[in-house]
């Protein structure tokens, strides 16, 4: 039988199961309310199961502790005049046990028809089973959804990517792994907020439609808005905002933000993705650099434990003090058969990039050259934290230039598992040279450079009016959590990634 035959065969099965079990709802809907919404639930699994697991079974019985369960039935035994039911909440799973003698004949009969994915309530009071298994022993059982699309394979639940991925409900359903990533990545999205509260910093709301796309380089999305008759940008950064607010004095923001980049889409790349960036006013880009190993240690240790995780094999040491390296120093370290002449050479470096597969920079320049190096053969061998310091001015037309380094800003990115984790720099505040260096990017783009930034006159006004020394940062919160849940790809923990139609 050929692949499109048996997915026909499935498609098949699947109709007259859901035929059925739409006939079963009708049924329901004929006694009465199909989809009662009075239920009261007065615990979760989990917490039963750890207030109770060090108890003995006739201690418990002495208790007689009530409950009040619901959730949605993944496994069911029937056995004649008594049967075994395990429900899933959010919280974990615990076992039921119903029988005709205490829940009745006919609302007995009636659970012995209900079928798996059927979310129901539990009244009753808790034992043990011979073997020690934390049990409600039902007085009432009442089904509140009806299941009618019937689960995945109930022994492996879901294992094809792209239905994880379009049918994330069924994936959560089914996958206990994917459940946990995502309430990790909630605990750390926490605990980075809780870092920038602790260190007083006030969290901030910025716009996401910009009338000018900035604060990156990158290709935007674009829209229309109708009333005003102007195009409008999804923001790819909320830098320029945040900086507006430091210059009104309000000198510690962050913002934990949606950003959009009209880009290509890979295991690192989503067009929709989420950051915090955060800006500290009379301060620079080492201390910068201090909070970004902060708020990756904390969140190690919120989600994992400890700070030496392991990522797709292999181990990461998020305790020790992360590795500092110039461009240079990076490719010399993992390239010792260059030379300090060689990667002088603009010509040279140039032909090197060429020889290895790799594009020229649109920038011109030696620096920018040198970081394209660096792209191709050293960024990739950076697996614990290492944080590359010192950037080109051309490739970073937001950052404050080195006052002791000539072509050189006070910026670094941050690489773990060969990969960019974060971004920030002393500020920019110089408005001249701010609007200099935007120019400069505007003939970038007018040349061909469809990430180059746009012209932002409104931001060299609020520069004008004086913007104190400030450090910046962002952080990806989604590699983040791709690295602390030893996720491949970053369609693993966004609940919902972008994907074709089907």
């Amino acid at each position: 039988m050929s692949e499109h035959e048996q997915a026909s065969v499935v498609a098949q099965d699947e109709n007259q199961i859901m035929a059925e079990r739409r006939l079963k709802l009708k049924a329901i809907r004929e006694k009465g309310i199909a989809y009662p919404n009075d239920f009261k639930r007065s615990h979760f699994a989990k917490p039963l199961q750890d207030a109770h697991a060090e108890k003995e079974a006739e201690a418990l019985a002495a208790e007689n502790v009530e409950v009040a369960i619901a959730g949605r039935m993944m496994l069911k035994r029937v056995m004649g005049k008594a049967s075994f039911a395990t429900l899933q909440d959010s919280s974990g799973r615990i076992q039921a046990f119903i029988s005709r003698d205490n829940v009745g004949e006919d609302v007995y009969a009636d659970f012995k028809r209900w079928d798996l994915g059927d979310i129901i309530a539990i009244k009753g009071t808790l034992f043990k089973t011979k073997t020690g298994e934390l049990t409600v022993q039902a007085s009432e059982v009442r089904m509140l959804s009806k299941n009618i699309r019937p689960l995945p394979e109930k022994f492996h639940g879901i294992t094809d990517q792209e239905t994880k991925y379009r049918q994330r409900y069924a994936d959560l359903i089914m996958n206990e792994e994917s459940r946990d990533t995502f309430i990790k990545r909630s605990r750390i999205v926490q605990k980075v907020r809780d870092v920038m509260v602790s260190e007083g910093y006030l969290e901030v709301e910025t716009p996401m439609m910009h009338p000018i796309p900035g604060g990156a380089s990158a290709k935007p999305f674009v829209t229309h808005h109708n009333a005003l008759d102007m195009p409008l940008y999804l923001r790819i950064a909320p830098e320029l905002y945040l900086k507006r607010l430091v210059v009104g004095g309000l000198e510690r923001v962050f913002e934990i933000n949606r950003n959009f980049r009209n880009e290509g889409m890979s295991t690192r790349h989503n067009p929709e993705f989420t950051m915090i960036e955060f800006y500290e006013a009379y301060s620079d880009y080492q201390r910068m650099m201090e909070m970004t190993e902060t708020i990756i240690r904390e969140c190690a240790l919120v989600s994992c434990g400890t700070t030496t995780v392991t990522y797709q094999g292999k181990e990461v040491d998020l305790g020790k003090p992360f590795d500092r390296f110039t461009i240079v120093e990076a490719i010399k370290h993992y390239n010792p058969q260059y030379t300090d002449e060689q990667l002088a050479d603009a010509a040279w470096v140039a032909a090197e990039i060429k020889r290895l597969g790799g594009k020229l920079p649109p920038a011109p320049g030696l620096g920018s050259l040198q970081l394209a190096l660096f792209e191709e053969c050293a960024e990739s061998l950076l697996w614990n934290p290492t944080f590359i310091v010192d950037y080109p001015v051309e490739v970073s037309p937001l950052a404050r230039a080195s006052d002791t380094k000539e072509g050189l800003t006070e910026r670094f990115e941050l690489f773990i598992v060969g990969r960019e984790h974060a971004n920030g720099y002393s500020e920019l505040n110089d408005p001249e040279d701010q609007a200099a260096r935007f120019q400069a990017q505007v003939e970038q783009k007018d040349a061909g450079d469809d990430e180059a930034m746009h012209y932002d006159a409104d931001y060299i006004r609020a520069m004008e009016y004086g913007l104190p020394p400030t450090g910046g940062c962002g952080i990806g919160i989604d590699r983040l959590v791709m690295l602390l849940t030893d996720a491949p790809s970053i369609r693993d923990v966004i609940l919902f990634p972008h994907m074709r139609p089907e």
